[in-house]
Order: C-alpha cells, then sequence, then structure tokens
C-alpha cells in the first residue's frame, strides 16, 4: 500500500535561506531514491536535494528563487510499496501550463530581466534578452521547464536559467543547443554593459575596458565555471574590502621531511601517507592558541575571539578552487589529519563537498607546494582575519656558524588584516610557525 511521504530539506551546515535555483522534478515525474528533486546555491557550493523515497511525484512545494533551510518541505511523494508497479499515468507529466509559476518583475526597459557576468565587472542586471532567445512558449518566466539532468547540470554550470531558454527538443524540451544558443546570444549583449553608469561598484572607478579581440587575431570565448563565478565575487570583495598585508617567513623542514618521508616508509603496507599540510595544519592549530587575534573574526566594532579551531585548505579541482574545512584540528592528531585532508580533497575533486564541509573556518592554508613558486600574497577569505600561503621547498645553503649546509627551505607567505593584526604581531606569528615547522617537538610543550 503507497504511502505519501514528505521530503525535506536534510542537514546543510550553517545555511539558512539557501535560494533555490533548479527544480528537477514536476507533479507526476517518477523518481528512484536518492534522485534529485531540487538544487540549492549558498555563496560557496550547490547542492542537490534527494528524494527519500521510490516513487511518484505528487506535489513540488517550492518555487525558483525561493529560500529554503533545513527541514523544509521540498516535494510530496506518493511511495510505492515494493514490487508494486508504477501507474503509467504517473509517467506523463501534466501539462507546462499547468506548472506553478514564479513571478519575476520585468526590467525597466521593457525587456527580459538577466543577469550577465563579465570578467572583473561583477553581476549586473536588467539587461534585456536577445530577440533570439525569449522565453518558452506558453511559459511564464521562472516557471518548471522540462530538460534532462545532463543539460540541467550544464545549464547550472554556465549559470542559465532554463526558463529564459528557447526550447527546440520534442515536447517543448530544452536541449544542450539550445543551452549554447542561448549563452551566445547573451554575450553578445554583453558589451551594452560598459556604458552603464556606475561600472565601479560604488568606488569611482573608470568602466571596463571594451575591446574586440577578435580584431588582433582568433580568439575563443569560454563561459566561466559557476564555481569560479562564485568565487570571484567573494575574492573581489575581500581585496578591496579588507587590507591585508602579506609577511613572508622561511621554515627550516629538513628535519621535518627526513621524519615525515620515513614514517611513510613505515606505514607503506598499510597505505598511511602524511602529507607536509598536515604538519602545517598542526603547527597553525598552536599558533592560533598562541595568538588568540589570529582566529578571531570583525563583527563591526567587536573582535569575536573563537574558542574553537577550524582549519580550512584550498583544494584544486578540474572546476576551480574549493576549501574544504576540518573541524576541531587542533583536537586531532597529526595522521588524523592527513587521514582527514585526504579524503576532503578527493571529495573535492569529485564534487561532491557538501556545505557544512566548506563552512566555519578560522584560518586558511593555501598550499602551492606540489605546482612550484617561491613566494606569493594569498587573499584573506573574510571574515577569517588571516591566511598562510605556503610554496615548494627547496635547497639552499644555509650559515650554521662553521660553514654553509644545504637545508630544505620552506617559503610561507602570511596575509593578516592590518585593522586585527599589526607588523609585528603578523611577523611574530610567522616565526612561531617556522619555530614549529624546524623542530615539530615545540608542539609538545
Amino acid at each position: 500500500m503507497s504511502q505519501l511521504i514528505e521530503v525535506k530539506v536534510p542537514d546543510i551546515g550553517d545555511y539558512t535561506d539557501v535560494p533555490v535555483i533548479d527544480i528537477c522534478v514536476l507533479p507526476g515525474d517518477v523518481v528512484k531514491l536518492d534522485d534529485a528533486l531540487v538544487t540549492l546555491e549558498s555563496d560557496k557550493a550547490t547542492m542537490d536535494v534527494p528524494s527519500t523515497v521510490a516513487g511518484v511525484v505528487r506535489e513540488v512545494r517550492v518555487q525558483l528563487g525561493e529560500k529554503l533551510s533545513e527541514g523544509a518541505v521540498v516535494a510530496v511523494i506518493e511511495a510505492s510499496a515494493a514490487g508494486d508497479a508504477v501507474p503509467a499515468a504517473a509517467h506523463t507529466a501534466p501539462p507546462v501550463a499547468a506548472a506553478a509559476v514564479v513571478s519575476v518583475a520585468p526590467a525597466a526597459s521593457g525587456g527580459i530581466p538577466v543577469e550577465v557576468a563579465v570578467p572583473g565587472i561583477g553581476t549586473y542586471h536588467d539587461v534585456p534578452t536577445p530577440a533570439a532567445s525569449p522565453p518558452v512558449a506558453g511559459l511564464a518566466l521562472g516557471a518548471r521547464t522540462h530538460a534532462s539532468p545532463s543539460v540541467r547540470l550544464l545549464a547550472r554550470e554556465l549559470g542559465v536559467d532554463l526558463s529564459r531558454v528557447q526550447a527546440s527538443g520534442p515536447k517543448g524540451r530544452i536541449v544542450k543547443e539550445d543551452v549554447t544558443a542561448y549563452v551566445k546570444g547573451v554575450m553578445t549583449a554583453a558589451p551594452a554593459l560598459a556604458a552603464a553608469p556606475s561600472l565601479g561598484g560604488g568606488l569611482d572607478l573608470l568602466p571596463w575596458p571594451k575591446v574586440d579581440f577578435a580584431k588582433f587575431g582568433p580568439v575563443e570565448v569560454r563561459p566561466l565555471a559557476r564555481i569560479k563565478k562564485i568565487s570571484a565575487q567573494n575574492l573581489a570583495r575581500n581585496w578591496v574590502m579588507v587590507p591585508g598585508v602579506t609577511y613572508h617567513e622561511d621554515a627550516d623542514i629538513t628535519d621535518l621531511e627526513a621524519f615525515r618521508v620515513a614514517m611513510n616508509q613505515e606505514n607503506e603496507k598499510s597505505g598511511l601517507k602524511i602529507t607536509m599540510l598536515a604538519f602545517l595544519i598542526k603547527a597553525c592549530t598552536v599558533a592560533l592558541k598562541k595568538f588568540p587575534e589570529f582566529n578571531s573574526s570583525l563583527d563591526g566594532d567587536n573582535l569575536v575571539l573563537k574558542q574553537y579551531c577550524h582549519i580550512a585548505f584550498a583544494a584544486d579541482t578540474p572546476n576551480g578552487l574549493v576549501v574544504p574545512v576540518i573541524k576541531n584540528a587542533d583536537q586531532k592528531s597529526v595522521v588524523q589529519l592527513a587521514v582527514e585532508s585526504g579524503e576532503l580533497a578527493k571529495k573535492a575533486r569529485d564534487g561532491k563537498l557538501g556545505p557544512a564541509e566548506m563552512s566555519g573556518a578560522c584560518f586558511t592554508i593555501s598550499s602551492l607546494g606540489g605546482i612550484g613558486g617561491t613566494y606569493f600574497s594569498p587573499i584573506i577569505n573574510a571574515p577569517e582575519v588571516a591566511i598562510l600561503g605556503v610554496n615548494r621547498s627547496v635547497m639552499k645553503p644555509i650559515w650554521n656558524g662553521r660553514e654553509f649546509a644545504p637545508r630544505l627551505i620552506l617559503p610561507m607567505s602570511l596575509t593578516a588584516d592590518h585593522r586585527v593584526i599589526d607588523g609585528a604581531l603578523a611577523t611574530r606569528f610567522n616565526v612561531f610557525v617556522a619555530q614549529l615547522l624546524a623542530d615539530m617537538r615545540r608542539v609538545l610543550l
């Protein structure tokens, strides 16, 4: 015997009021266990709300753009008993005209408002869509659309609202070619933004230069991945609003690296691999306790000093940089930190990190050691007040009082918010971390 099941938003960490950017089902659709019902997007990640049962969608209780929190009901599903056949009628979606509609106010110019991301400028609204890409016939703006999961994924990656795309597939379905055609049309309209007033975002800057690069030679236009567009807005805000100053220091990790290699050789059969990142995280947890200003955030005229220690690290993925967070890192051993950072990095590369795994950080480490370089200036991830960047270690001749001896040196770059941390305090922090890495026995003190 079937029963009606309410599917709710699961635990999404510290996030609340997360907007719905895609509705993947319609009433009457047949779904399997863990099929995506709706997609939510925070400022750091997207997340599908999966079906908790297999059955037929009887009701969708959310609209595009609606903001949801944990526990909100997104759909009602009639769960089929084991072995029961799904009614044939359940395979037929209701007419498009019956779909729920999300009202969206038209632009002042009379055109359809769209969002166009222009590098260096940001996202601007109220730009009319090209005539070649009107909304789907018979479908109000923001209404649910017919598209396969692969097409919806492509649209999310390109930042396209499917309700604005003209469908050319059978029975009003949107295909990949429709999405790419829409993107090309919007990009044709993007140059009009250069003439818009106040493109400096309130900073009274000159407008972004409008250049026809094609007249100089062949070009390829590639839309930014969604994760890069989201992070770009945060990075631009942090760069402009946070007075970050970068301080450089060298850490002698000769003995530490020898110990790390020996431990990995000793545990080769078990598959355990201890990384230098794990030692860096451990050293930073000790430094944050010694210098509590680094484990804080500005809140107006107050400084919030955190009694917990969550460390984030930058992970390189095919779609851009993401920042997983190790919770309560100060309570974990180097081995535990190595294992957890490896697991989180793999989830990041596979695109499976949840919002809870990318929130709550107190301090961030950005390691370019696997790539190279010497020093750089990492951008603070507000509301944190500092970030530590490291590059590839290099062997250098170091004077020991008697002779020059080869030592393995790790270049460190610490960027700190000068409103909270002055130069003297930042240098002390850097030197202390370098001392810990030179002799990890200090961590025990």
